[in-house]
């Protein structure tokens, strides 16, 4: 097969006092995501979305929330990793395709770092990477400001 398609999800409470990170950059905010690792929801749902494409199962089940090996670790880390498992089946990113639904704060001003941040972690173009970002309208549990959550797409081919 020359090109394969994968979908990723993830989802995580907002805490005040936490920290939150996205696509690898900390965000001024007053709350911050629950997690095992640096809760970076917009990374581990590109990861899903990565493995996925190859049948390597998810996020969880090679980095699990379990292990102290992973406790608090950065995410980029998981983003590289999770890459690796592609590439060593003969694939590479053609594109990404994200959004991220989060009634607060706003990200549009911080969406190009976000962008290069992670092209930098899987040494691919930042036109590669696109991340978008949309509110809710007050609407279910990201409008309540009690998560935030993010669809990613990817599409692969074979090197």
């Amino acid at each position: 097969m020359v090109f394969r398609i994968g979908q990723g999800f993830d989802a995580h409470r907002l805490v005040d006092g936490e920290t939150l990170w996205l696509g690898g950059i900390l965000i001024p905010h007053s709350k911050g995501t629950v997690a095992h690792s640096d809760g970076d929801v917009l990374i581990h749902a590109i990861c899903d979305a990565l493995l996925g494409a190859l049948k390597l199962r998810d996020i969880g089940t090679h980095f699990p929330d379990t292990s102290v090996e992973f406790k608090n670790i950065d995410s980029k880390v998981l983003l590289k990793k999770s890459y690796n498992l592609v590439k060593e089946k003969g694939y590479e990113i053609v594109n990404i395709d994200s959004t991220i639904s989060a009634q607060q704060p706003k990200l549009n001003l911080f969406i190009p770092e976000m962008e290069k941040i992670m092209a930098e972690v899987l040494g691919v173009d930042a036109d590669c990477i696109s991340v978008k970002a949309t509110t809710t309208e007050k609407l279910g549990f990201e409008g309540r400001e009690e998560g935030i959550s993010v669809h990613a797409v990817v599409l692969l081919k074979k090197s």
